[in-house]
């Protein structure tokens, strides 16, 4: 006899609201959150602590927190709450806030338009933080690299590093004004990748960068996130040209160029999906 595995449990949301934004570069937002319902917000011991975001249509009026599977009896496909992934950036527990950064390219998208056009005490609805990564102290050096979409998560792991860390970082971004301030140790050096258009994807720049650059001695610690042909380029590098195990790698794609999130997250079930196969 087969029987019907039970229905996960939605996972907790948390609801916060829009305390204050920066421009951080002409093509990123940070929204610093806060509020009474930072109490229901438990921070996670990882440097890539990511929350998924909803966003419900405003003229349905609905009211968080969402119960998307009863809400799916009631509502047709188009008008469920959808979900978009961002890195938290920083957790303030004295000031009680959080940091979320946001790529902005015009009216392009959904979560970034919204993140340019949010006001003090907009809400902000989510699910999370989920995360596995953070730096090694072990490592014997670290290698990070990732696009505009991975620098928060880079940012954060720079910042955990010990003072006498050591590593590269290659930076992948669209023009001279997305270079942003990183706190790092004077023993990682920063590698800004840039492209030759601002909305241009090329799948090689990275790999191209990282493996044509000086190889340090010892053991490394791998954190390579972003755009995902990008990072299957890069996991050639790492696994057929430099010979690392799989232990040493956090490498996955955050997004695809051409896709939406709802369809890059289905095609993850799809060989096309698949950055690092099992």
């Amino acid at each position: 006899m087969t029987t019907t595995p039970a229905p996960r449990a939605p996972r907790p949301q948390t609801i916060l609201e829009v305390v204050r934004t920066t421009w951080v570069t002409p093509h990123l937002v940070r929204l610093t959150l806060g509020g009474p319902g930072f109490d229901d917000f438990e921070p996670k011991d990882a440097t890539d602590s990511y929350v998924k975001i909803f966003f419900a249509k405003p003229e349905l009026g609905l009211e968080p927190p969402y119960d998307v599977a009863a809400l799916r009896d009631t509502l047709a496909p188009d008008d469920l709450p959808v979900t978009r992934t961002y890195t938290v950036r920083r957790v303030d527990r004295s000031a009680r806030t959080i940091d979320i950064d946001f790529v902005v390219h015009g009216d392009e998208g959904l979560a970034g338009p919204w993140a340019a056009a949010a006001q003090p005490g907009d809400r902000v609805v989510f699910a999370g933080p989920g995360g596995a990564y953070r730096p090694d102290p072990a490592a014997d050096w670290h290698l990070f690299a990732g696009d505009e979409s991975a620098v928060p998560a880079i940012a954060a792991a720079l910042e955990a590093l010990a003072p006498d860390a050591k590593g590269l970082a290659f930076l992948e971004i669209g023009g001279r004004d997305d270079l942003v301030d990183l706190v790092h140790p004077a023993g990682v050096q920063l590698i800004w990748v840039g492209r030759r258009g601002r909305d241009e994807t090329t799948a090689g720049l990275l790999a191209t960068a990282v493996s044509g650059h000086p190889w340090p001695a010892g053991r490394v610690q791998v954190f390579a996130h972003g755009e995902r042909e990008s990072m299957k380029a890069l996991r050639d590098v790492f696994l057929n040209q430099r010979g690392l195990d799989r232990t040493q790698l956090s490498l996955s794609g955050y997004w695809a160029y051409g896709r939406t999130e709802d369809r890059f997250q289905a095609e993850k079930r799809e060989p096309i999906g698949v950055v690092l196969p099992a």
